[in-house]
């Protein structure tokens, strides 16, 4: 199915109450939602009655935060997914896995099983996991260099589509007659030997409904930008201006096409949280509201560590310090951190104008308004080379999701930019995006250089 240039996508980002971290102090709000799979079901059924591209569960090998903050347990997000697939039957389902603190065999058959439990409908978002606290729980002391996850991902990331590929997609003929269930000639070892990985194949998942999960990427560094442009099909960035999404959308899209690849087949989202309200004015209370149930003892010390500073440094009235660390000195988050710092800098925040901004998208762009405000936004973004859609982090869940949904996306279907139905099963589909094309060949045979054998040989010795 081939991309509509004149139609933006939409992912939902499942996050508990919502994204403001005050959301789960408001009358309305379960405290207890990020435990809860009937209330992940309900917003999934939320975003796929609205036609939504997709749902989005971010995760992280670690715990998030203070615990005292907002909820910060997460369940595993793959088996989520697995059980969301049950009960829902169009929508994508993206899940985040770190490359830093997997294995490629393991996390490569995962996302097949949920690509076949959903129909096709898998997607993965790849990051490498820029945590100390992460690295104490897999035994290693701090965390591997910036460019050292990178490395691992690239090889990670390869060695899993080999795996994919180490079925044909005509593999099982399932011959009763003949006694003949899959052709051992098209199940292929892969036989990969790398600077991070031994892995001999084939994967014991046959090749999915989409071939590969869709491949989902959101790191915005130099290292994160060479990456999603050689292996990302979605991203979601942070951007928090017009002129930012801008500049990230053109320079990825450059990327792409210099990595000898279709730039139309990387589709950008910026994250935006909307805060919708009838009203301009009742947006703006609701915002209000929200803002003043941060608690800043929790705020700043957050604040502190993304900054690599002693929260002692940070006065609640005052600018940042001026002899904050270089990006370059930052070995994890560096596109957020110099972010933040550049938007501090920019608008001449105070620590306390900061945390409030932080509190309601982290640095993604924040929107108060209408759902006709919302819209114009949206459509301006996407008309003026921002963004192919967005990601959308509703402030409050779930009254900001349905909200969204029954105000919001009519009026972008009645302009034309967003469907009305699926026209596709997959989320490929959804995103306009093709199948993989298997690069061992599907005729049987094998690419010179590959070093791939049929299974024939599997346990035989290398």
């Amino acid at each position: 199915m081939s991309k509509n240039p004149n139609q933006l996508h939409l992912n939902l980002f499942l996050h508990d109450t919502g994204h403001h971290e005050a959301s789960w102090r408001l009358p309305e709000a379960d405290p207890h939602a990020n435990l809860s799979l009937a209330a992940h079901q309900y917003l999934a059924r939320v975003a796929e009655d609205a036609k939504f591209d997709s749902v989005f569960l971010a995760d992280s090998p670690a715990a998030w935060g203070d615990p005292g903050r907002r909820p910060s347990g997460k369940l595993e997000p793959t088996l989520l997914l697995a059980a969301l697939a049950a009960s829902t039957s169009r929508i994508g389902l993206i899940a985040t896995a770190s490359t830093s603190y997997n294995e490629p065999y393991n996390l490569a058959r995962r996302f097949a099983s949920l690509d076949y439990l959903s129909g096709g409908r898998a997607g993965w978002n790849i990051v490498t996991t820029a945590s100390d606290a992460a690295a104490g729980n897999f035994g290693l002391r701090q965390q591997p260099s910036h460019m050292a996850r990178y490395e691992r991902a690239d090889e990670f990331l390869e060695v899993s589509t080999k795996l994919w590929d180490s079925w044909a997609d005509d593999a099982i003929v399932a011959d009763k007659d003949a006694g003949v269930h899959a052709r051992r000639d098209r199940v292929r070892r892969i036989d990969h030997r790398g600077t991070f990985f031994r892995v001999d194949g084939p994967l014991n998942v046959p090749r999915s409904p989409q071939a590969y999960p869709l491949l989902v990427q959101a790191g915005s560094s130099e290292d994160g930008k060479q990456f999603a442009a050689k292996w990302a099909e979605a991203i979601f960035t942070a951007q928090p201006t017009l002129e930012e999404s801008q500049a990230f959308y053109a320079d990825v899209k450059r990327r792409a096409a210099a990595a000898g690849r279709n730039p139309d087949h990387i589709i950008i989202l910026p994250g935006i949280v909307p805060v919708i309200g009838e009203t301009q004015a009742e947006a703006r209370e609701l915002d209000a509201e929200l803002d003043r149930l941060i608690a800043p003892r929790y705020a700043v010390a957050q604040l502190a560590q993304t900054l690599r500073i002693d929260p002692e440094r940070l006065r609640l009235d005052e600018r940042l310090p001026a002899d904050l660390p270089d990006e370059d000195e930052i070995e994890g988050a560096k596109s957020r951190y110099t972010l933040i710092v550049d938007w501090a800098r920019r608008e001449n925040l105070t620590v306390r104008e900061l945390i409030g901004k932080l509190g309601g998208g982290r640095g993604h762009r924040t929107f108060t308004g209408t759902p006709l405000q919302v819209a114009d936004t949206i459509q301006h973004y996407f008309d003026n080379g921002a963004a192919d859609g967005f990601n959308i982090m509703p402030a409050v869940l779930p009254s900001g999701i349905e909200a969204f949904a029954a105000k919001v996306v009519p009026i972008l279907q009645e302009r034309g930019l967003f469907r009305t139905e699926y026209q596709g099963v997959t989320l490929r589909e959804h995103y306009g995006l093709p199948r993989p094309v298997n690069q061992f060949g599907e005729a049987g045979g094998v690419s010179a250089g590959q070093g791939v054998r049929d299974v024939a040989t599997v346990g035989a010795p290398s």
